[in-house]
């Protein structure tokens, strides 16, 4: 097999999986079906024998969330490429194609989203294999999934020849009604489109220069002016801000004429929901009265159901529920019709409309030196709980509106507060004034736990004026 190198499209925010994924920390980062986030398991899927190193395509604002899982996971990245915007996949994957191209421009180049659920590497490994040389005699490959029932979350590829190998695509297809799914699951050649693509790096600018070329000078531009940033690359933002943001499907892929299909026929979900949820945790443990439960929930005479708790402090009990979803988290709960599990995404909207925190934002707020959460709120004080890992350091700072105060509880903390350095241990606490230039470190190896009170007449993290940061943010980052 021609070496494959692997993009990871890991932005978005999953809003049909709220509460426990949101814009701050979406579902491609949490563990919905196994140890493994769906991160980790993606790239671990597409990594080993054939594949280079992958690269990621990202925000700036989970780069150190994709640094620290692939470390996790033992996987070393080829590069985590930033991206200044969102602007959907048509310049992400331009950028990747032109990056691989300036190395080698008839390298192989596996597109995939980071959020799927593919059990059995292997098969797949086998299917991408199927593709690859379609795809080095200049066809764009998308993969296929064998439907196994009337889906209508799914966009479908209609076939236009027959039987098991690589095949020409004969039209994409809009995510359908009921009826319309089930004739097409009759008719026997529709997959599901599954959203991920191979293809040679020059067959893909070709398809730009022909389809979409007003893409090609800015995304070349920010790739060009793009710049190293403690490894990561970030793109350059201005000739970023000018890209159309649209899917890669309604740029190239619905206009080429070089499509090649190949089916996929084993176990694959996007987790578009928790319906996908419950039914991928049923073919992994199949259970006669169709009740998917995790530890922290109970389920007493119930039938076709879902109960999940993410907080070890709330547990979850049904009683006589039939097609019911409840999802809970420490901060918010989910309870609604399986058969609605796509409008998910209405409570999102809703929550926004409120200006409820709980929308979009975790109790938990992930740093690359670790974490944090608040654990009491009021007006002129805040309680939180903070989190860093083994040799981090929080950025030297001071604040205009609050003064700190902290209580190491587990570990030892490096404090430095205007000229002085002190060890702070177990037990022990250290006051920060208002307007003290501060910084908290963990010289140990074990992570550090502290409890800090603030106090002031503004909490909000903006509330920062940065001097140094090993991790090269700004005040506002």
């Amino acid at each position: 097999m021609t070496m494959i190198t692997p993009v990871l499209m890991a932005g978005g925010s999953g809003t049909r999986l709220w509460p426990v994924s949101r814009k701050s920390f979406p579902k491609q980062f949490a563990a919905l079906t196994g140890d493994e986030t769906l991160f980790q398991a993606s790239a671990r899927r597409l990594s080993g024998a054939g594949f280079a190193a992958p690269v990621v395509m990202t925000n700036s604002d989970f780069r150190f969330i994709v640094a620290e899982q692939l470390e996790q996971a033992g996987i070393a990245p080829g590069r985590i490429v930033i991206e200044p915007a969102g602007r959907n996949t048509a310049p992400a994957i331009l950028a990747a194609a032109l990056m691989v191209a300036a190395d080698d421009p008839d390298g192989l180049v596996l597109v995939a989203p980071s959020d799927h659920v593919i059990p059995d590497a292997a098969a797949f490994a086998a299917t991408v294999a199927q593709g690859a040389q379609a795809a080095a005699q200049g066809r764009i490959v998308t993969f296929g999934i064998t439907p196994d029932r009337p889906e209508t979350g799914y966009g479908y590829l209609e076939l236009a020849g027959a039987g098991e190998g690589p095949q020409p695509l004969a039209r994409f297809v809009e995510k359908p009604d009921a009826d319309r799914a089930g004739q097409m699951l009759a008719a026997g050649n529709y997959l599901w489109n599954a959203g991920i693509f191979l293809f040679s790096a020059r067959t893909m600018i070709e398809a730009f220069r022909a389809h979409a070329p007003a893409y090609l000078e800015p995304v070349q531009q920010a790739l060009d002016q793009a710049h190293l940033d403690l490894g990561f690359l970030r793109l350059a933002k201005a000739p970023w801000a000018g890209v159309e943001d649209q899917s890669i499907d309604y740029a190239v892929m619905e206009k080429a004429d070089n499509l090649t299909v190949v089916r996929f026929s084993g176990r694959w979900s996007d987790l578009g929901g928790w319906d996908a949820v419950w039914r991928e945790a049923l073919d992994h443990a199949p259970s006669d009265h169709g009740v998917v439960t995790d530890g922290n929930s109970t389920a007493i005479d119930c039938q076709d159901v879902l109960l999940r708790s993410d907080s070890d402090d709330l547990k979850v009990v049904g009683i006589g529920l039939r097609d019911v979803m409840v999802v809970a988290t420490s901060d918010a709960v989910l309870v609604a019709d399986r058969g609605r599990a796509q409008d998910v995404r209405l409570a999102v909207s809703a929550l926004k409309a409120k200006r409820a925190k709980q929308a979009e934002a975790f109790p938990r707020d992930h740093r690359p030196w670790g974490w944090f959460e608040t654990l009491a709120l009021a007006d002129r004080f805040q309680v939180k709980r903070i989190v860093v890992k083994p040799g981090a350091a929080l950025s030297l700072q001071s604040h205009v509106h609050r003064s700190e105060h902290w209580i190491v509880v587990s570990g030892t903390a490096r404090v430095t507060v205007d000229d002085s350095v002190t060890l702070v241990t177990e037990n022990q606490s250290i006051y920060v004034p208002l307007g003290a230039v501060h910084r908290m470190e963990n010289p140990g190896k074990v992570p550090m736990v502290l409890i800090e009170v603030q106090t002031g007449s503004y909490l909000g993290e903006d509330d920062i004026i940065r001097y140094e940061d090993v991790y090269s943010r700004s005040s506002a980052d």
